[in-house]
């Protein structure tokens, strides 16, 4: 009998942290996605994957880093979709994806994209942290204008990249307009329902509604907020789409800007759903991530894991019992089950 009862708590505690899922936003998402979001939601709060972002010239440089520190390779692989059309290679970027997922690793993209109004090259102060004026970002946001036009024809491109993936059964953890609350990008600062969530609706509509990107696990990365003169980040709830266009609410923190005010509003402001550190610079120590124990992941920023980071920073995170490497998670999330998950 005590043994029934036993079981009976385990089943309890079982069914109750499937509860605490959400299935993705996208209700056609792919079983390959609904399975990696199924996994991430199965370690949540209990372990962190490991992560490194590329650049898209060298596409394991980083990565090649991580493992001369520790021996050890990330778990979670990204990159910078497309910086430059005229020098970056979209074809590589998804050749890399696809042999990325075959060995296991998890895969986040993101997007730096060049400014509407600009043909390539997208130069970077000029175009990519460029500035809309407020008629601009009306006609931007208007169906049908000319600028529309131009953006969707932008983002297009990508899709096509992205359905590559798609049809290769490629889950992606999908970072577009990052640090949407900051300053210096042009799609930044831009608060309110005819702001960057008008945006964001926008390309979740034409990739899931029209492409059809059953993929794409769509990930909200703000950036950690903050009052530095002329480099500005603003409350997170000004900029947030909402519940039905978001899986993962991330943020971006940079020297060491761990606030746990800031970790608490983002918990309050995702409901249950998961977290990430989108990005870092300086990786956070054992006593932050003991008490901000909900990240699911976190992404390295490129040449940072070298340097502010020290060896011993590096090899402290990564020698953590609840850090998971890509050693430890190839193989798992497609086997997860998807199932007792909330719409």
């Amino acid at each position: 009998m005590r043994r029934c009862v036993i079981f009976l708590c385990l089943l309890s505690a079982c069914m109750s942290a499937l509860s605490q899922s959400f299935a993705p936003v996208n209700k056609n998402a792919s079983p390959e996605a609904k399975q990696l979001l199924a996994y991430l939601y199965s370690i949540n709060g209990k372990k962190l994957l490991s992560g490194q972002h590329n650049f898209n010239q060298h596409m394991d440089q980083y990565s090649d880093s991580v493992r001369a520190l520790t021996g050890k390779d990330p778990a979670v692989w990204g990159t910078d979709f497309i910086w430059n059309w005229t020098t970056d290679n979209g074809q590589a970027i998804v050749d890399e994806c696809i042999r990325k997922h075959k060995e296991g690793y998890i895969i986040t993209l993101m997007w730096h994209q060049g400014r509407p109004l600009d043909e390539p090259p997208f130069r970077w102060k000029e175009s990519i942290q460029g500035k809309l004026t407020d008629a601009e970002w009306k006609e931007l946001t208007t169906e049908g204008t000319p600028l529309y036009k131009k953006w969707l024809a932008q983002i297009d491109v990508v899709a096509g990249y992205l359905a590559q993936l798609n049809a290769a059964h490629v889950p992606i953890l999908w970072r577009p307009y990052h640090e949407m609350n900051g300053i210096w990008f042009w799609w930044g600062n831009k608060p309110g329902k005819d702001g960057i969530v008008k945006l964001w609706k926008m390309m979740y509509d034409r990739y899931v509604n029209h492409f059809h990107l059953n993929n794409l696990l769509w990930v909200w990365g703000a950036n950690g907020p903050r009052d530095i003169p002329a480099d500005e980040a603003y409350a997170y709830k000004n900029f947030y789409p909402g519940h039905s266009y978001v899986d993962v609410l991330g943020t971006d923190v940079y020297h060491m800007d761990y606030e746990q005010k800031d970790y608490n509003e983002l918990l309050d402001l995702a409901q249950g759903r998961l977290i990430a550190l989108t990005e870092c610079g300086e990786l956070p120590g054992a006593a932050i991530l003991d008490a901000q124990p909900k990240w699911s992941w976190f992404l390295e920023w490129s040449d940072w894991i070298v340097t502010p980071n020290s060896p011993q920073q590096v090899k402290t995170v990564y020698d953590r019992s609840q850090t998971l490497t890509h050693e430890q998670v190839a193989g798992s999330y497609p086997s997860t089950s998807t199932t007792n998950l909330k719409n």
